[in-house]
């Protein structure tokens, strides 16, 4: 790569030009690593494939286009009547055409695709130098001096340090007011208070463009609804005061321009004297006189047909209340709120002001959506125990199904799959298969027996959700159905936060062909097979039958009935077997509570510098636990309380979830995540539901490993699905675009999954502490991705770099290579 660089990258660059291989800016003799300041530079060095690699790839196929194709052309092929006279042979004029025209055509996509070199100029130099006075001034160095040096070598390359040096900061002293409008000036003790200009700190330019912002959104909150920000500005005086800075905050009257003249009047506070509520404002109705007329909480509702909601569904989505003073925040508040409820198309807030010159009416204009809609989605996966698995889901949206606001959704789901044994010839190809119905009645308010307002207010959007679902799944081996009930409440205390608590969640899981065990988990049944023949059980050209012959076997061990005892090896792996099998086989009964709490400070869908977190805390049973407490319920032989013959499960679960976006410039972005969660069995239970457990790898976790293949700890179980109730995860992911659309990525992946607190014995597969961290699985590799805008398409290829099932000291790169990488598709990013 070093030869590829050196030889090729100022192809392109002429003679007594230079091409800039590196931009530095020293602050006060250190170097500066502020992405903000570097991004100042005009003239950056060419890009490619990320700044850590140093290899500006995009350049290299700028280099490979001709600048000249067409003389190329026309001196290579045209001009030479033989060549010609031989293409034409083979081919018809049109197709020698399009030949030619094809050469011109990747000729200039590597020119687009590519990016031309970067060469000096020092016009741009001395433009980057003044852009850097002006920057270091806006932060309150106002005295600062910028020089640069230039470094050229016979290789047409050169290197440009800029060279900052500060000088001592300004600092803000006197702050006085200069306010025209008596209204305003009379509140200016209180909105002064949450300043941005604070006496004794340095000059910061923005601030001053955010104390702007936040009078004027204080004053437009405060009733004054003709304010703007544009009436507010400073005046600042530096002249013989020794590096400090004294304020003028000006704030002018309201300026009236009419169409001959311009008055000008003191600001004054504005009440809101009426509201409406024109409930089906649409273009077909538009001539229809208003027919139906009601007035709830003091609010005036209009309908041009009859009125298809309860007044309180609409009334309790408008913050704007007769009497109050203006604000923007009952608009923003009002308008948030109804597109929450998701019944009506861009719904609008219009204000006129009345005669009195002093109130306001709110106009609130609601377009109704369809009563009914239905959703249609074919998808098409691939998992790792499904070679390809088709699927259909049809859903019906029904609105304002009790004429209040609600929704109520129906859906059901179809798929078939084939597992790798479902594409053997003398099997059915589909062997997999799931159908599933769903339904959900979402509430726009918190439907519970006491008033919750004074804790959860309405601009919070508070929501109830009741979900039922059924779910029969045939898979490879354990087929399962699946019943659930749901109710939960949803609220979002601000913009970045939303909170969900699952008052009540009971699911029941019932396996229908636990017989087969055995037949799904085969690496179990070789392990038990090949004991029952070491220690002469059977033949040992014979095979255990099951599940009657592998349990009989099983039963003998435990009950001492073979050559094995408690502290034989073969005795443990037996034991291991069937507290799996019987943890894996038996149906469950899931009754819990959970609360999540989450917070997203990403503004848009272009925001690459932002965090996620999220944590989730969950308790099971202990409400049923104690009802049968309570009533003396009897226990089975395992000492656990049964609901209908099934043991519920009780269990504490936590988890948290943590991710953060670096926008370093340049189309380059560092990301990474980490996670911890842990589920403990107590009381009823003595292990956590498979349903409920943790797995590791897949294209989402560690890439170096497929789903549930990892784990638990250092085992080297080789089972098909490894699950335990303890993980830990961290991800990191260097982002780059190699060209257009195409962009390429970096990861380092570490994490693990152990069993803790459980039932599971087996030192291997349990955390025991800080020493268990050796454990920890390394992978790492690298990724395409293709954006197509509407999602991304992901290919990652993860290597083994650290795998915690070799021995200590021989675990470091052993199979890290192309052969035993694992490959991954997925759509849109891992995290």
């Amino acid at each position: 790569m070093a030869v590829l660089f050196s030889c090729n990258v100022v192809k392109r660059v002429k003679s007594g030009d230079y091409l800039i291989t590196d931009n530095q800016i020293l602050v006060d003799g250190k170097k500066n690593n502020n992405e903000r300041v570097n991004n100042i530079i005009i003239q950056q060095e060419n890009s490619g494939m990320g700044s850590f690699l140093g290899f500006p790839l995009k350049l290299h196929i700028y280099n490979l286009a001709r600048p000249n194709i067409d003389s190329i052309i026309e001196a290579n092929i045209l001009s030479d009547s033989l060549k010609v006279k031989r293409k034409m042979a083979l081919l018809s004029t049109k197709q020698f055409d399009k030949w030619l025209n094809t050469k011109r055509n990747f000729n200039r996509w590597l020119k687009r695709t590519g990016e031309p070199p970067t060469v000096l100029d020092e016009e741009k130099t001395e433009k980057t130098v003044n852009n850097l006075r002006k920057y270091f001034y806006t932060q309150g160095w106002l005295d600062n001096e910028v020089t640069y040096d230039i470094e050229k070598d016979s290789t047409k390359r050169a290197k440009v340090t800029y060279r900052v040096t500060t000088k001592k900061p300004y600092l803000l002293d006197s702050i006085k007011p200069i306010i025209s409008s008596p209204a305003i000036d009379s509140l200016y003790d209180t909105f002064s208070k949450n300043s941005f200009l604070v006496k004794g700190e340095q000059y910061v330019e923005s601030n001053f463009e955010r104390e702007r912002s936040r009078i004027n959104t204080f004053l437009r909150n405060s009733g004054f609804y003709h304010f703007g920000q544009d009436y507010i500005s400073f005046v600042l005086d530096t002249i013989g005061t020794g590096q400090k800075i004294n304020t003028e905050l000006i704030i002018t009257d309201r300026t009236i321009r009419g169409d001959d003249s311009t008055t000008v009047r003191p600001f004054k506070t504005y009440t809101i004297k009426e509201v409406n509520i024109y409930t089906d404002d649409n273009f077909d109705n538009r001539f229809k006189a208003v027919s139906d007329t009601t007035v709830y909480d003091g609010i005036n509702l209009y309908s041009k047909d009859k009125l298809k909601f309860r007044p309180k569904a609409l009334t309790d989505a408008v913050f704007i209340k007769k009497g109050d003073l203006y604000s923007d925040l009952a608009r923003s508040r009002t308008s948030k709120y109804l597109n929450d409820l998701q019944m009506f198309r861009y719904p609008s807030i219009e204000y006129v002001e009345n005669e009195d010159d002093s109130t306001l009416t709110a106009n609130v204009y609601l377009e109704p959506r369809k009563k009914y809609e239905l959703s249609f989605a074919p998808e098409i996966s691939q998992s790792n125990i499904q070679t390809i698995g088709l699927s259909f889901s049809t859903g019906l949206n029904i609105r304002n199904v009790f004429r209040g606001a609600e929704r109520l959704e129906i859906s059901g789901i179809a798929s078939v799959g084939a597992s790798k044994d479902g594409a053997r010839s003398e099997s059915q190809f589909f062997d997999i298969s799931e159908f599933g119905a769903n339904l959900r009645l979402t509430i726009p308010r918190l439907f519970t027996p006491i008033n919750t307002d004074k804790i959860i207010p309405k601009y919070m959007s508070p929501s109830t959700a009741i979900n039922l679902a059924a779910t029969s799944q045939r898979n490879i081996g354990l087929d399962r159905q699946t019943f659930s009930g749901i109710l939960s409440y949803n609220w979002k205390p601000s913009t970045t936060v939303t909170n969900i608590l699952e008052f009540f969640n009971i699911q029941y899981v019932r396996n229908l062909n636990t017989d087969n065990y055995f037949g799904v988990y085969t690496t179990s049944y070789d392990r038990l097979n090949s004991i029952a023949q070491d220690i002469n059980y059977i033949p040992s050209d014979d095979n255990l039958g099951f599940p009657e012959e592998a349990d009989q076997f099983i039963n003998d061990v435990l009950t001492g009935n073979t050559s094995l005892n408690q502290n034989d090896e073969d005795f443990v792996t037996v034991n291991n077997i069937e507290e799996r099998k019987q943890r894996l086989t038996e149906n469950n009964l899931i009754p819990t509570t959970s609360f999540d709490y989450i917070k997203n400070n990403r503004t848009n869908l272009f925001d690459n510098d932002f965090s996620i977190f999220k944590w989730r805390v969950e308790l099971a049973g202990n409400v049923l636990s104690t009802l049968s407490n309570w009533f003396g319920a009897e226990k089975n032989a395992n000492g656990q309380y049964e609901i209908s013959n099934v043991a519920f499960s009780q269990y504490f679960k936590t988890e948290v979830d943590y991710v953060k976006y670096f926008d370093l410039g340049k189309d380059e972005v560092f990301a990474f995540r980490t996670y911890v969660g842990i589920a403990i069995p107590y009381g009823n239970s003595n292990s956590i539901p498979f349903v409920e457990s943790f797995f590791g790898g897949g294209p989402n976790d560690n890439r170096a490993w497929v789903a549930y293949d990892l784990g638990p700890g250092s085992s080297d179980t080789a089972d098909e699905f490894n699950e335990a109730n303890f993980k830990i995860h961290l991800s990191a992911e260097q982002r780059f675009t190699l060209f257009g659309d195409l962009k390429g990525a970096v990861f380092v992946d570490v994490g693990n999954i152990w069993n803790v607190l459980d039932n599971v014995q087996d030192p291997a597969a349990t955390f025991e502490g800080f020493k268990s961290l050796r454990d920890i699985a390394v992978g790492s590799g690298f990724g395409l991705r293709y954006d197509f805008g509407f999602f991304v398409l992901r290919f990652d290829t993860g290597f083994k770099t650290y795998e915690p099932s070799l021995p200590l000291g021989d675990r470091w790169f052993k199979n890290y290579n192309f052969g035993k990488a694992v490959y991954n598709i997925g759509i849109n990013y891992p995290f």
